[in-house]
Formats: structure tokens, sequence, C-alpha cells
């Protein structure tokens, strides 16, 4: 099992946060997003990190870790960026992160031991951050449906109910090469306009809808996404009371 983190966008409604750093490098609680993120994997036995780098691709030198190259990453999205790493993908199982995210070990642990070539971490505890983080959670929450057998029937829609919320994807998942192979068939069906604004979780909906079989494995906190600056100002206090 090796690890793999998107790391190629600038994270633009960090406004001067990412002004001369990519976003995994933004610093949450005296380290980088990226220190997270490795020292969970590490933590979980996965070793062998690679990164897909793009906006100010040179911070990320000399810090252990095998690089891709996403030298398109201002037009395109971060399915572009999982591809960039398709010399991996091919060969093993990969655990991939979002690169402004933090999560434990626990998360990576849970992941890697589950059935299935494409499986998805997500949290059924997720009202509780989404209410810390927003005035309105279903303003920003997407749908997430699980089936009996624990397949991922539905994600990425909006919705007005909280019914309709089973959990919140994490933005962390494995891909076995099996997995990646539906992935990469896709991709090469769909017109290279379409492929180039893709997002994972429009990717996930539209191999959901195909019939391919995608799992959902609920994981413990704590963790977290960084979208904004006001993300930062929360997850800071969680850190300072203990929450994280």
């Amino acid at each position: 099992m090796r690890g793999l983190i998107l790391a190629a966008g600038r994270g633009s409604r960090m406004a001067a946060a990412t002004a001369d750093r990519p976003k995994a490098l933004v610093e949450l609680g005296g380290a980088a997003l990226l220190d997270w993120q490795v020292a969970a994997l590490r933590a979980a036995g996965i070793a062998d990190i690679a990164l897909v780098r793009g906006y100010r691709g040179e911070a990320f030198a000399g810090r252990g870790l095998t690089l891709f190259d996403n030298p398109r990453w201002a037009e395109t999205n971060m399915v572009m960026s999982l591809a960039a790493a398709r010399a991996w993908l091919d060969a093993d199982a990969c655990i991939v992160s979002y690169a402004d995210i933090f999560y434990p070990a626990e998360a990576v642990r849970r992941l890697a031991a589950a059935t299935g070539d494409i499986v998805l971490a997500y949290d059924p505890d997720w009202l509780d951050l989404w209410s810390r983080r927003f005035a309105d959670p279903l303003a920003d929450a997407e749908t997430f449906r699980i089936d009996a057998e624990g397949r991922v029937a539905e994600i990425g829609g909006r919705t007005g109910r909280a019914a309709d919320i089973q959990g919140q994807y994490m933005g962390l998942f494995r891909l076995t090469p099996a997995g990646w192979r539906r992935v990469a068939a896709h991709l090469d069906a769909c017109e290279p306009a379409l492929r180039a604004k893709l997002d994972v979780t429009a990717l996930l909906g539209r191999l959901i809808r195909a019939g391919v079989a995608v799992r959902g494995v609920p994981v413990p906190g704590p963790w977290g996404e960084v979208d904004q600056q006001s993300d930062l100002a929360l997850y800071e206090t969680m850190i300072a009371s203990g929450a994280i």
C-alpha cells in the first residue's frame, strides 16, 4: 500500500495565506497540512508516499516524497492531478488524500483494511463539524447515501434535508490497480474539456451512476477540511481546547 497526496492547486479561497505557498503548506497547529497527512499515513504503516504538485511546486522539494507534476494545474481540476500519478496507480493500491485535509492514522488503517477496488472514507457524524463551520450546514453539505451492502448509492448532490446525508466524504479514498483501471477507462471515454474540469466527487458520482461499485467506510475523527481562513481559525480553537 502506497500513499498519494493531490496537492497541485493553490486554494484561492485562502487568499493571502497561499500567496507564497501551496495550500498544502499552510500551517495548522504549528505544522503544515502536508505534515499532518504524511504523519497519519506513516503512522498507519505507509512509508512510500508521493505527491502531485503544481502551484509553487518547488516548495515540495527535499521532503522525502516521490513527486509527480500537473503542469496544467491552473486550468484543470483534481482528477487530472490524480491521472498525473498513473504510474503509481497502475502498479499498487494507493491511499489517495486531498492536500487540504487532516485525519487520524486510524482512518488510513480502516481504508487499507477495507474490501473493494474503490473505497471512500466518510464521516457519519458530519453534522457536528459542519454546524461549527457554517451557519447553515446544509448550505455546504452534499448528499451521501450508503446501501445495505456498504456501497455508495449517491454522492455530491445538494439537498435541504439532513436525512439525505448519511455522512460526508472526507477527501480520502483507496484505489487498487483494478479500481484505477475503471477510473481511467471512464476518463478516456470523456470529452477532453469535461475530463479537465471534473473534480473527484463528480467523477465518483459518474462512476456510481454507470454501475461501478464504490464502497464507503465510516471512519473516526477528529478530521477536517480547510476551505477558507475561518476553517483554520476554528481548528486552531479546537486544538487549543483538546478537541483535536
